[in-house]
């Protein structure tokens, strides 16, 4: 991807390293996560008063932190929340299933993870869409239990892709990964501690790089996007 910022470079080579994204979903997670080897945290809790407490602890431990600006307490989906986040916390981006949201954290320089839930074939169409109209840098899809249709997406969306939900194992993981997902994220600490050489060599014979910036897709072509709701 062209003009990428350096930040998003980062935590791209970052999921090359270690593909595992941590989620945490209260403190308790949070104090669990601050001594694990991956990188990238995405936080799915909070309020506004907590928020910047949290996100600190996080830079503390040198992560990559996202927040879910959807799930904290006390601020509206408007655009002044994303402003508020941003004057207010040290947090690298957001997470958000509102195009409106992501289009204006990539306006104040923070990266940004457009996530959606693919409970049916009309959102499955619609994904392709509304992705790229929210200008985001990552693509999260729930569940991230359906390798096939990674694949498909992962051939058919220009952004890299994010698997989340539902993955309580190693199979799990190398499944996601190796049908092209450049990286997955867990609520479960057994997932945040699987080693790194386990789920590097279960892919790297099909790892494939899509012109210089990011990790995409695995083995052979899917098939088009539009197949992908038959």
């Amino acid at each position: 991807m062209k003009g990428i910022p350096k930040l998003q470079n980062e935590i791209i080579s970052a999921f090359e390293n270690s593909p595992i994204i941590i989620a945490i979903k209260d403190d308790d997670d949070l104090s669990a996560c601050l001594s694990c080897d991956k990188k990238v945290v995405f936080v799915l809790y909070g309020s506004v008063i907590t928020i910047p407490a949290i996100v600190a602890r996080l830079k503390e431990a040198d992560k990559a932190v996202f927040v879910d600006i959807d799930l904290l307490d006390g601020l509206s989906a408007r655009e002044a929340a994303v402003d508020y986040l941003a004057r207010s916390t040290a947090a690298d981006g957001i997470v958000s299933t509102k195009a409106p949201l992501v289009r204006r954290a990539a306006a104040l320089g923070l990266a940004t993870v457009y996530r959606t839930f693919l409970l049916d074939s009309m959102a499955l169409r619609s994904l392709q869409k509304t992705a790229v109209q929210s200008g985001a840098d990552f693509v999260e899809i729930l569940p991230g239990v359906m390798p096939k249709l990674i694949g498909r997406l992962a051939a058919a969306l220009e952004k890299p892709l994010i698997a989340s939900g539902l993955l309580a194992d190693k199979e799990d993981v190398i499944a996601a990964l190796s049908a092209g997902a450049a990286a997955i994220s867990s609520t479960d600490r057994a997932v945040w501690e699987l080693k790194t050489l386990e789920y590097q060599k279960s892919r790297a014979a099909e790892r494939k790089i899509r012109g210089t910036a990011f990790l995409c897709g695995f083995g052979a072509a899917a098939p088009p996007f539009a197949a992908a709701g038959k």
